[in-house]
Formats: C-alpha cells, sequence, structure tokens
C-alpha cells in the first residue's frame, strides 16, 4: 500500500472516529480564557501601493483584534513613521478612515506619531486628524523598540 493511501486512510479514520471534527463557524470564537492579557504594538509604515485601503485593513485588523481578545484584555498602540503618517492626514477628508480612529481610540487604542518623521516631511502635528501633543514621540523606530522591551508583542502587516 502506497503512503498516499496510508495517509488517506489515517486521515479518514481521525474524522470518523471523533478525534478530528469540523465545527464550522463555532470554531471562529475562542473559548472564554484561551487568550491571555495582551500588550501589542502596531508597526504602521504606510503601503507603497493603495494607501488608504492598507490603512483600513489594519485598522480593521486591530478591531478584529480588540474583538477576539475583549477591550479588557489588551493594550494596543500603533506607532506611525514614514508613509504611516498619511492614515491622518487622510483621515481629514476620508470619513470612513476618521470613523475607524475615532472608534478604536474610544476603545483605548493609543495612536503614536514618530517627530522625525514630522521633522523631515515639515507636517504640523495640529493638520493630523485627531492627534493631541502627546501622541508625538520622539523616533518611531525606537518607540517600537521601547514597546517591545516593555513587553509589547510586535506585528506588522
Amino acid at each position: 500500500m502506497s503512503i498516499f493511501y496510508r495517509i488517506v486512510i489515517a486521515a479518514a479514520l481521525l474524522v470518523f472516529s471523533g478525534h478530528f471534527t469540523f465545527t464550522g463557524a463555532a470554531m471562529m470564537d475562542a473559548p472564554a480564557g484561551y487568550y491571555t492579557d495582551q500588550k501589542v504594538v502596531y508597526h504602521n509604515d504606510g503601503n507603497a501601493g493603495d494607501a488608504a485601503a492598507y490603512f483600513k485593513r489594519m485598522l480593521n485588523s486591530i478591531n478584529n483584534h480588540i474583538a477576539a481578545v475583549g477591550q479588557d484584555h489588551v493594550e494596543i498602540r500603533v506607532v506611525s513613521h514614514a508613509n504611516g503618517v498619511e492614515l491622518f492626514q487622510f483621515a481629514n477628508t476620508n470619513k470612513e478612515l476618521a470613523t475607524f480612529l475615532d472608534g478604536l481610540r474610544a476603545k483605548k487604542v493609543r495612536f503614536l506619531i514618530c517627530g522625525n518623521t514630522l521633522r523631515e516631511r515639515n507636517i504640523d502635528w495640529k493638520t493630523l486628524y485627531g492627534v493631541q501633543e502627546d501622541d508625538i514621540v520622539p523616533s518611531g523606530v525606537a518607540e517600537l523598540a521601547r514597546l517591545q522591551g516593555m513587553g509589547f508583542a510586535y506585528i506588522h502587516l
């Protein structure tokens, strides 16, 4: 008997014996206590392609992360530098992005902006959607490293 048939038979036995089941949508919800408390930093450096679409995907992923873990069990910071700062420029005229940002801020997501990027690109932080002076950090990449040193898991989409 070939190895292929042995694998097929073994898989069939697992399925039919009840050791391996397909439960569809039920598999999408994590059982209570599945996720432990999390501290996460998302790295937003923009996208070389369609920036608005990238920002929407990133913000949606953050929203999904909060929904999966629970707002009281996750601390999220988003560090934006380079082209990532465009998110806050686009949100001035893109109502969908602005609504996403407002919703995530209401869920206690903290958005941090690279001071080096603002200086190098001659951007006044006051022109960025929803940004406050205390959202500005000296260096975006140094802030990513600082947060990782404080136990924040790093995610770059």
